[in-house]
């Protein structure tokens, strides 16, 4: 249980923090654009909005595998 307002437990599924930086960044940015939150949160901000929604599995996304060159 996180201890202060500040201390939020942000483990999640996701298999790195890189990972879940840019598509908590991506979600912000389309927040911000006008798309609906998928939660209900006392937030205001949409970095935090988008970060509880990383962690809760809102946010889909598909990992591309590298591509060679020929």
């Amino acid at each position: 249980m996180p201890e202060a307002d500040n201390e939020v437990d942000w483990t999640t599924e996701i298999d790195s923090k890189y990972r879940l930086v840019v598509l908590a960044a991506k979600r912000s940015k389309q927040l911000q654009r006008g798309a609906k939150p998928r939660i209900f949160s006392a937030a205001k901000k949409t970095t935090r909005v988008a970060l509880e929604e990383v962690r809760r599995g809102l946010v889909q996304y598909q990992r591309l595998g590298k591509s060679r060159a020929e």
